[in-house]
């Protein structure tokens, strides 16, 4: 099960509960949110280390370094840090 670093401190595991954004929920972390596919942008969160695979490809624009929760899993161990 791939681990996942919150803001340089909290830890989870995702035990493969759907997307990244809905793991992030159900571990009581405040994620700013519109759609839940992909097309808004909203959950933009940017990757520090680690690897992603989309579930669906984004409709939204994502910079080098960023990813959508929504619609994205973990492949690895990563290191994320949400927006303030």
């Amino acid at each position: 099960m791939p681990k996942v670093q919150v803001n340089s401190t909290t830890l989870l595991e995702y035990n493969n509960q759907g997307n990244l954004l809905t793991a992030l929920e159900q571990a009581k972390f405040d994620v700013h949110y519109q759609c839940r596919q992909g097309y808004c942008g909203a959950c933009r969160c940017r990757l520090v280390s680690g690897e992603i695979r989309y579930l669906q490809e984004p409709l939204a624009f994502v910079r080098p370094g960023e990813f959508l929760p929504c619609c994205s899993v973990p492949t690895s161990d990563i290191a994320i840090e949400l927006p303030d």
